[in-house]
């Protein structure tokens, strides 16, 4: 059987849950049925994505599997997977909502709740990824890492299923971003492409940065090793940062020194990267 067909079985039946309860569901149906009339050639892979799913998690389900299902693991299988984490973990589903948020409030490109389910690969590298941290919390490495290595190949992000993320993260265009093992990464923070948050070398144990809450990391950054960028800090463009950066500072240069404090009480939303 075809796995488009087996991905819906059971689905057609399915009662709708209010959607006053979950106003970000309810804005991705209305972009989605708004672009399904304007644009006839997307109605089908609209209808069968998020306007024939019940919720907001089967539609992330669904999506998701899609993209990241193969000839030798199909998207049945996939999403399985993502339905057993979804259903196990509620927090994943809130989280997954914080981000479409974040990327609608900070991303100038974004027309709608519609585009970062859809289109944008950071999004989906990251969701991707809080499936694979579920199943490496549980030892279950080897299908962690086949997420994470389809996640890298199809949307060039490599984000390791060990590190710690939080929700309402924006990873803006994504391509080149690498997440490492052990880093921790707290609410709301911004990171545009080619952010490196990694070790200094072959060191083991604890040894990525640790990124508190609302900090803004600039394109390019290169953030290495075991060091702490305090809440609210900025990180500038191309900058490399060897040494601990204080909360509310500016950070800049290659090594990056700090050079004066943010002029805004949360970076990560204003999105500024000039200094």
């Amino acid at each position: 059987m075809d796995s488009a067909v087996v991905m819906n079985v059971g689905q057609s039946h399915a009662v709708e849950e209010p959607r006053s309860v979950d106003p970000v569901w309810s804005k991705i149906r209305e972009a989605a049925q708004a672009a399904a009339a304007s644009e006839p050639a997307l109605a089908g892979t609209l209808h069968a994505t998020i306007l024939s799913q019940p919720r907001f998690e089967s539609a992330l389900s669904y999506h998701l599997a899609r993209l990241v299902g193969t000839t030798e693991v199909p998207a049945a299988l996939i999403r399985q997977t993502f339905e057993e984490v979804l259903a196990a973990e509620p927090s994943i589903g809130l989280a997954a909502r914080a981000d479409i948020a974040a990327v609608v409030e900070r991303d100038p490109a974004c027309t709608s709740h519609l585009d970062p389910l859809l289109w944008f690969k950071g999004y989906h590298a990251l969701q991707t990824y809080r499936a694979a941290h579920w199943l490496w919390l549980r030892g279950r490495h080897s299908l962690a890492h086949f997420l994470q290595s389809r996640a890298s190949s199809l949307f060039g992000l490599d984000i390791h299923p060990g590190a710690v993320i939080g929700k309402g993260i924006f990873i803006d265009h994504g391509t080149g971003v690498v997440i490492g093992e052990t880093a921790v990464v707290e609410d709301g923070v911004s990171m545009l492409h080619g952010v490196t948050l990694g070790g200094t070398g072959k060191e083991r144990g604890d040894r990525h940065p640790k990124v508190r809450r609302g900090v803004l990391l600039g394109a390019g950054a290169k953030v290495l090793g075991n060091i702490e960028i305090g809440a609210c800090a900025k990180i500038a463009a191309g900058s490399v940062v060897l040494e601990p950066v204080p909360a509310g500072c500016t950070a800049a240069g290659v090594p990056a020194r700090i050079i004066g404090c943010v002029d805004v009480p949360e970076p990560a939303l204003e999105m500024d990267q000039r200094i």
